[in-house]
């Protein structure tokens, strides 16, 4: 697997323009990496593209 690093991150799109409290994600094949924005030292944490789905549709829901 290629490193963090090297995948293409994107802020939330309901991240402030104050660099506060903002969420990354970025793409790759099988997963989704999510970071915090503030501390990308920090490991990411990945997850299948089945499982970000369902998340996303919850999150959306409530």
């Amino acid at each position: 697997m290629s490193g963090t690093t090297e995948l293409a991150w994107f802020k939330s799109s309901y991240s402030g323009t104050q660099g506060d409290d903002c969420v990354e994600v970025a793409v790759a094949e099988q997963t989704i990496h999510v970071r915090d924005s503030k501390d990308v030292a920090r490991p990411a944490f990945a997850i299948g593209r089945g499982s970000w789905t369902q998340f996303v549709r919850h999150a959306a829901d409530n």
